[in-house]
């Protein structure tokens, strides 16, 4: 009975797999196990995902699905195409499946947020951390002996990164070894300041601009935290940045009176510390403001003196007028050496002085609203707005001839108040008496004198065409004193150092400039010695052009006596015999073929008065 109706089961079983296999128009009227897709789902699942009742079916029906499965088995490998397809069914099912999750990952892509290029690497990656370890460690072996090696070293990685990223390495670990390292020496902070301005003289003005920014505000941060050692390191840095002249007293003095303001122990404690460190070279500098420095000290003293009950000032205080008074009385130590004459003449050949940061007040040094090249002077700053009185009383006119003065003068770089101050005057004179006069009213200290020269020739130079106003002021400033004759001697050899790249409008400017000067002779033609005549290298188109308008300029507008005395007294003089033979053969090669009889005939004088004076 048992078998008769496990036959009739299985017989059911088969009806019901036909019928739905054609309807599923199937072949052969059955359904493979292989196409249907559901087996993989059960695979991988052990016998502990089976239910009770499935554990508990005795072998009799386990044998009865194994024969069942058996013949499925024989009908697939009758029927091999039908398994081949539906194979091929479930791997284009898998196939289109992932292809939905491939489509999928683009739209998540594009729902991201966009993120800037520079916020993209937060962390540094290998190359930025291995440039920081080599610099940190040129930096830790900087000595007096290898500071220029080191120096060139570590300019040269300015090529091949980003200046921001450099810049910043170079500050950060900088102000690390000065606000917490240890206590540090004169010589600490010289060696620091030497390599400081030797790279900003390499790649930059900007780079030492930003390294003083971040000097300013970690000196503030530390002065906030009253970490004194720290502050005490800083400042022997800013110091020590002064002496090796990457910046000026200027900023030394404004940062003594924001010091003087406060006047607090530290402040005292710091003020002491400028003044032992270059007191005198601030005197030097500056003697005016080292006089209203003191007063400004004093009148903090007397406020300070009369805050206490007894009346009794502190030790440190009393240490830091002692200093300040030496520095009043210029009592010099005899025994004080020069302090690092080697770095200082290492910087001077790199000409430090092109890259000293000027007119940069201390709170422009701490705004952290910074923008653009901030260290160049601007018309809109507090400092120029109240520059405006002392320019109106200069020129003699109102308000905004004043400011019209100062906008052109920062137009033009004039980048410091003695600059400012002797372009207001040259500009807005009536004519060259009254700005001579003007100019000798002007009070200049020290070496300011000498920016008289280069802001005349500076403004002629910019002219379109030449304007014989400035060689009429400074021919008659050269006969009035002989340092600006000097001064201007010095100022036109720079400029000849240029000549192979300068403008033409500049060249000629100057060609006859230069004709004018030595025409009243405020200027002998001496003054050709640093120009090598008889080197081609030297002598490219655009300086045979210069010096050719010069002469025409000069034999043509003097007469034969002038001529005749000016080219002798160049050739009485033995050490300028290579400027004798040099200008004889400039003469007969580029000056006389070129122009007319009256030219030729005057430098046919010029060559006779060179050659008589040889023979005497």
């Amino acid at each position: 009975m048992e078998l008769g109706k496990d036959a009739s089961t299985a017989a059911g079983e088969a009806a019901f797999q036909r019928r739905l296999a054609k309807q599923l128009k199937l072949k052969r009227g059955k359904l493979d196990d292989v196409g249907d897709g559901l087996a993989g789902l059960l695979a991988g699942i052990g016998s502990e995902g089976l239910s009770s009742d499935e554990q508990g079916s005795d072998p009799g029906d386990l044998q009865g699905e194994n024969d069942h499965s058996s013949d499925k088995d024989e009908d697939s490998d009758g029927d091999g195409g039908d398994g081949d397809r539906s194979s091929g069914e479930s791997e284009s099912g898998e196939q289109s499946s992932s292809g939905d999750e491939l489509e999928a990952e683009p739209e998540q892509a594009s729902s991201a947020k966009y993120v800037p290029p520079h916020q993209r690497k937060k962390d540094p990656s290998e190359d930025e951390v291995r440039v920081k370890r080599r610099i940190k460690g040129l930096l830790n072996r900087l000595s007096e002996d290898n500071v220029e090696t080191l120096t060139s070293e570590i300019a040269e990685f300015f090529q091949f990164h980003s200046r921001s990223f450099m810049t910043e390495t170079i500050t950060d670990h900088v102000l690390e070894s000065c606000s917490s390292g240890p206590r540090g020496n004169e010589q600490y902070a010289a060696v620091f300041a030497a390599s400081i301005s030797g790279t900003a003289c390499l790649v930059g003005m900007d780079f030492g601009a930003n390294f003083m920014a971040g000097v300013a505000s970690c000196f503030e941060r530390q002065y906030e935290k009253k970490d004194g050692l720290a502050v005490r390191n800083l400042t022997l840095l800013i110091s020590s940045l002064y002496s090796l002249g990457l910046i000026t007293s200027e900023l030394v003095y404004d940062l003594l009176h924001h010091l003087c303001k406060r006047f607090q122990e530290i402040d005292v404690a710091t003020i002491l510390h400028i003044i032992r460190s270059c007191g005198m070279a601030l005197r030097t500098s500056d003697p005016v403001a080292m006089k209203e420095f003191i007063l400004a000290v004093q009148e903090c003293t007397l406020d300070l003196k009369r805050s206490t009950t007894n009346g009794e000032m502190p030790k440190r205080v009393e240490f830091m007028l002692e200093a300040i008074c030496e520095v009043k009385n210029n009592k010099r130590r005899v025994d004080e050496p020069a302090r690092h004459p080697r770095m200082k003449k290492w910087l001077q050949k790199l000409k430090v002085e092109d890259v000293q940061l000027r007119s940069l007040p201390w709170k422009k040094l701490v705004d952290p609203q910074k923008k653009g090249q901030w260290w160049l002077g601007t018309v809109s700053n507090e400092a120029d707005e109240a520059e405006v009185p002392k320019v109106v009383d200069l020129i003699d006119s109102g308000v905004v001839e004043a400011e019209k003065m100062l906008k052109l003068a920062a137009a033009q770089r004039m980048n410091t108040d003695a600059r400012r101050a002797i372009f207001s005057i040259v500009m807005s004179s009536e004519d060259y008496i009254d700005a001579f006069e003007k100019l000798l009213r002007l009070t200049l200290m020290g070496k300011q004198d000498r920016e008289i020269m280069r802001v005349i020739l500076e403004c002629c130079l910019q002219e379109k065409v030449f304007n014989k106003y400035y060689a009429l002021l400074a021919s008659k400033l050269c006969h009035h004193d002989k340092n600006h004759r000097f001064t201007l001697q010095y100022c036109v050899w720079d400029q000849f150092k240029e000549l192979a790249s300068m403008e033409a409008r500049r060249s000629i400017n100057l060609a006859k400039f230069l004709a004018f000067l030595v025409g009243s002779s405020a200027l002998s033609l001496t003054a050709l010695k640093a120009v090598d005549f008889g080197d081609s290298r030297t002598m490219t188109a655009r300086v045979v052009v210069h010096f050719r308008a010069f002469f025409e300029a000069l034999l043509t507008d003097k007469d034969d006596t002038f001529v005749s005395t000016a080219f002798s007294r160049i050739a009485r003089a033995p050490e300028l015999s290579a400027l004798q033979a040099g200008v004889a053969v400039f003469l007969r090669r580029y000056v006389k073929p070129t122009g007319g009889a009256l030219l030729q005939r005057k430098c046919l004088i010029a060559r006779k008065a060179l050659s008589s004076a040889t023979t005497i």
